[in-house]
């Protein structure tokens, strides 16, 4: 049988939607439950806040029938006899973000997940929703498309509902075929500086290179759905599209222009990494309830090292671009305390309480997945590269994945990652899993680097810059009110060791006025090494602390030629970067 959805845009200066869902073949009691999550965003989100007037009747009679509250996102329906049932409900959404469910007088953005929920017991059974439209509105899916008036789409199980989400309004939609494969590149939104043919090339550039290096595809078609704002959120993958929220005026040559084609990399190489190269463990899903997995490290922060590897090879990166947003990252990462305190594998399974939960208290304790996972990843690459003389890298062990388990429709156990890709490059990685997948020794970027003929560290102050260096606390502030409040204290720093806190007011330093706006300005004053004292309000109580200010972490770091590479690095660098291995430059900097 058939559950049968539909939806009408009817209410649209209130941004509630109505629903309908009929159903045959029912049993005594039906229950419907709303997801608590969406695959590829791992935390708990009570999405049925915007629900109500839940209510049902036999279509046959008009009978009402009795809808019963189980709990927050359940509701059984008392049939009576009834050999079918029609229910009714709405949803309020005005919330364009990757997860979404969006209604404006202009637009429809629908994630299944949060409007419509399933029917326990029948999440197996084809399901159709019918779109009640403006008649001058587009709407555009990658779900078969039974109708065209209205519009109904067709999944053939809830699993598919949920992963294939639906836009329509006025969009502009592009088609490009790279490969002979049709992609549609669909932006929702008013104003843009993107220039058409740029976009279309580049997008076209990147599927190439991704589906040159996995060796084929799995897809019949694709659809890049592009929000246009003016506060960006991410994106947010799917099995045949993914939707991104950028701004607006984010296409424009550049370095913000190359950072949104990192976002769509990131996105597309899941239809790979997550979506078919899959963690055993959370399939089939229960979106009820946290579903955990220690191989998150490996589908988000590996997708995430890809992602600019691929942007390398369509030429999108030039070398010295992907190296320094390679850079970048380390920066980051040196300066998280958190990295000495949790595991990759720990920071997987905890990230429905942590990643997407950050506190005060998360940077000394926490890592991120995304960001050590692509410089594990990074290492990993240059490992098996050097010591297979280049014969094979990580792209090798992602192939194999996708040959052995991807396009199988097999997950990856908890347990088969590291022996997969052992299998794929013929060495014995343990040691390297067990240092820096499954421990927190510390990672030795620069030891790796050098694989490759490069070093990697902390770029030297510049010696003709007249500045002084400011001195450093090791807090981070938001401004309230024009006050400069601590919102984190980080571990192994002047300020945690003097013991402020989150949450304490910083009012004078050394008796005179601190503000949010002035704060980095005092600190440039007071050079490292300045004993100095800082009163503040703690819970509404002023009090002083003393201490010494220390020295501030590199504000930039970078990939540099060593002086004398071998040939074998010479080799790997070739192999990783496409390009021959350069020498320094002379000159400054």
């Amino acid at each position: 049988m058939t559950v049968r959805y539909s939806v009408r845009a009817v209410d649209p200066e209130e941004h509630r939607a109505r629903f309908t869902l009929d159903l045959e073949g029912v049993a005594p009691t039906v229950d419907l439950v709303l997801p608590s999550w969406v695959p590829g965003s791992y935390h708990i989100v009570n999405y049925v806040r915007g629900f109500r007037d839940m209510r049902a009747r036999d279509p046959a009679t008009n009978r009402p029938l009795n809808v019963e509250r189980v709990d927050k996102a359940r509701w059984r329906v008392h049939t009576d006899g009834a050999p079918a049932v029609h229910i009714e409900y709405s949803v309020y959404g005005h919330d364009l973000v990757t997860e979404a469910f969006d209604f404006t007088s202009e637009h429809l953005f629908l994630n299944a997940a949060l409007c419509l929920p399933y029917v326990e017991g029948r999440t197996s059974e084809p399901a159709e929703v019918t779109l009640h439209l403006p008649p001058s509105w587009k709407s555009v899916s990658e779900l078969e498309e039974v109708t065209g008036h209205p519009p109904t789409y067709r999944a053939r199980n809830y699993d598919e509902l949920v992963d294939s989400p639906i836009d329509a309004g006025h969009p502009t939609v592009l088609t490009i075929r790279p490969l002979g494969i049709p992609h549609r590149i669909v932006l929702c939104g008013q104003g843009g500086n993107y220039e058409t043919h740029r976009l279309e090339e580049d997008l076209g550039k990147l599927v190439t290179a991704t589906v040159q290096m996995l060796g084929d595809s799995p897809l019949a078609g694709y659809t890049f759905f592009l929000h246009l704002t003016d506060v960006p959120d991410g994106g947010l993958e799917h099995a045949t599209s993914h939707s991104a929220v950028v701004r607006r005026l984010a296409f424009q040559p550049g370095e913000m222009y190359r950072r949104f084609l990192g976002l769509e990399s990131h996105e597309y190489f899941h239809l790979y990494n997550v979506k078919r190269v899959r963690p055993k463990a959370i399939v089939p899903f229960d979106y009820t309830r946290e579903m955990y997995t220690r191989l998150l490290w490996w589908m988000e922060g590996t997708t995430d090292y890809f992602s600019d590897l691929v942007l390398r090879r369509a030429g999108l990166l030039t070398v010295p671009q992907f190296l320094d947003r390679m850079a970048e990252e380390v920066k980051e990462f040196e300066a998280t305390p958190g990295r000495r305190r949790q595991s990759l594998e720990e920071s997987s399974f905890l990230s429905w309480v942590d990643y997407y939960q950050p506190y005060e208290e998360t940077p000394n304790q926490s890592i991120s997945y995304y960001l050590k996972g692509a410089l594990v990843s990074m290492a990993l690459d240059l490992e098996v590269r050097h010591r297979t003389e280049t014969a094979k890298s990580l792209e090798t062990a992602m192939r194999y994945l996708w040959q052995n388990f991807g396009k199988l429709d097999q997950g990856v156990g908890e347990e088969e990652l590291q022996p997969a890709i052992e299998a794929a490059t013929g060495l014995d990685l343990g040691p390297f899993f067990d240092r820096f997948v499954r421990g927190t020794e510390e990672l030795d970027l620069d030891g790796f680097a050098q694989y490759a003929g490069l070093h990697v560290g902390a770029k030297p102050r510049d010696p003709d810059d007249p500045s002084d260096e400011p001195g450093y606390l090791g807090i981070r502030c938001e401004d309230a009110g024009g006050l400069a409040r601590v919102r984190v204290v980080l571990a192994d720093t002047p300020g945690r060791r003097a013991g402020i806190s989150p949450g304490d007011e910083l009012v004078a330093l050394n008796g005179s006025k601190v503000t949010y706006s002035g704060l980095d300005k005092m600190m440039q004053a007071t050079p490292p090494g300045t004993a100095i004292d800082l009163t503040l309000f703690r819970r509404g109580f002023l009090r002083t602390v003393s201490l010494t200010t220390g020295k501030p972490p590199a504000e930039k770091y970078r990939f540099t030629p060593v002086d004398a590479p071998d040939e074998l690095a010479k080799k790997v660098y070739a192999s990783w970067l496409g390009a021959p291995w350069e020498p320094a430059k002379k000159g400054p900097g």
